[in-house]
């Protein structure tokens, strides 16, 4: 008989279970400490009794610890100094969904050499993760595989979904088990309504396929995930301006979800020009002084250095702490965003105390 499945695939590579990667990298009382702080902060802000916004901050992907982490390091000192008015949450993404072809992220290719040591990858994530929250910095990234939450979702606060998987149903399901907020972003076309379905979808119990923490193929059933909200990322123009927030609202009271909203300053929101977020940002201050009391968050691409640069074949050509994915805003630029933004919100955001 011939054979008739797996015609495609060229092996099978036993990966560690999830189990056995918590034990190479365990969860520490300090790590512990910062993820439940922040994922607590979060829901407080999302449930308004807590005034502040949360800023998801950091490089657009992570390709070196160490440089990620001397980011982390900069991060942490300037989140004690606005932390009256703005959480800072370091954007921490090791997956990279690909239109096409390209660097698929940290946990596929942690050598940079297509090389694919996933096994090696998603325990350096791991330890990445780990380092960042013994900082007492907590952590957000993208859920894009559905297994990667069972190796490291003890140790993220925030959990974006994005654009292109909003709309699947395998990672709103995902997501309606996941134990942190979940922000759903706007499909590529601007349309709201696909994460509005996407929030109301992951707010109900569902029951569907994955892996236990033995790696052993099992049926999740999850109870709902009572925290996803909107996240404006722009589409086929920018829509953080005023009009395109008004009708996010009246689409979320539509559907009966909270009025929660992120403004993502980068990716179409910027048009990708990184030097254009803080223009996005200053928008985005300026109408929460004015009263607007739905946005509840931000987003910013931003590593060391400015730009992003073309991955080399000799890695040591690499310029230090430049994105390899989308460009970004550098570190003196980035403080001035988020310290400007806390000098201006103190009292507007003093003033959203209890307001829902």
């Amino acid at each position: 008989m011939q054979q008739t499945e797996n015609l495609n695939i060229e092996t099978f590579d036993t990966m560690p279970t999830p189990e056995e990667i918590h034990a190479r990298v365990p969860l520490t009382e300090a790590a512990e400490k910062s993820v439940l702080a922040g994922r607590r902060a979060i829901e407080a802000i999302l449930d308004r009794s807590d005034p502040r916004l949360f800023v998801v901050v950091g490089p657009c992907s992570i390709h070196d610890p160490v440089a990620g982490l001397d980011y982390a390091r900069r991060l942490r000192e300037m989140s004690a100094a606005v932390a009256d008015t703005l959480l800072l949450v370091m954007r921490v993404y090791f997956e990279k969904p690909r239109t096409a072809t390209g660097w698929k992220g940290y946990i596929n290719d942690p050598r940079m050499d297509d090389s694919f040591h996933i096994e090696e990858g998603m325990r350096k994530a791991r330890e990445f993760l780990l380092a960042v929250n013994e900082l007492g910095l907590p952590a957000a990234t993208e859920a894009l595989d559905p297994i990667a939450p069972q190796y490291l979702g003890d140790l993220v606060a925030w959990t974006a979904i994005g654009a292109r998987t909003s709309e699947s149903q395998t990672h709103r399901e995902m997501s309606s088990g996941l134990s942190t907020p979940v922000g759903f972003k706007n499909g590529t076309d601007g349309s709201v309504d696909t994460a509005v379905n996407a929030i109301l979808s992951a707010s109900k119990p569902h029951s569907f396929l994955g892996i236990n923490m033995q790696g052993r193929s099992s049926v999740v059933r999850t109870k709902g995930n009572p925290y996803g909200h909107l996240v404006l990322r722009g589409g086929n123009r920018p829509n953080y301006d005023t009009v395109s927030v008004a009708l996010a609202e009246a689409a979320l009271a539509k559907a009966k979800l909270p009025q929660n909203i992120v403004v993502d300053c980068s990716h179409a929101n910027s048009y990708k020009k990184p030097e254009l977020q803080p223009l996005v940002m200053q928008d985005v201050v300026n109408q929460i002084r004015l009263g607007n009391r739905s946005i509840v968050g931000l987003m910013i691409e931003s590593f060391i250095e400015a730009g992003n640069q073309p991955i080399p074949d000799d890695l040591a050509r690499l310029r230090y702490g430049c994105s390899v994915t989308d460009a970004c805003v550098d570190w003196p630029t980035t403080e001035k965003m988020i310290l400007a933004a806390h000098d201006l919100l103190r009292g507007p955001l003093a003033g959203r105390k209890g307001m829902a």
